[in-house]
């Protein structure tokens, strides 16, 4: 893993009234249709209370974006019965750059690399 490249999503969502179990029961599909893109370096999912937690990193902008792409359709049923509270996308500025634009529609914290470890 380059952390100059690499890009990790963030979105947080509690699940509407009453569709907690349909919310955590569309987990699974979410893993098995990430499970074979090529740019994922890990994805899972975390839970805090009524909290979702969505762990997702990219090796570059580029293997986000199609992430995206992939889980797209899922993604808007899941935001159909849940709230989307937070969607921090952590990065180099140059791998953020490239997704500015097609997320501009979105609520995105953008986070921008400044200095860290790798080994």
């Amino acid at each position: 893993m380059n952390p100059e490249t690499t890009v990790s999503i963030h979105p947080y969502f509690r699940p509407h009234e009453g569709k907690w179990d349909e919310f955590i029961g569309s987990l699974q599909a979410f893993v098995d249709q990430t499970a074979n893109e090529e740019a994922v370096l890990f994805y899972d999912f975390t839970i805090c209370e009524d909290t979702v937690f969505c762990r997702e990193a990219y090796a570059g902008a580029d293997g986000a974006l199609a992430h995206l792409n992939n889980v797209g359709s899922m993604l808007e049923a899941a935001l159909g019965i849940s709230d989307l509270l937070r969607l921090e996308v952590h990065g180099s500025a140059a791998e953020l750059d490239k997704m500015r634009e097609p997320l501009k529609d979105l609520p995105v914290q953008w986070f921008v690399l400044q200095t860290g470890l790798k080994k």
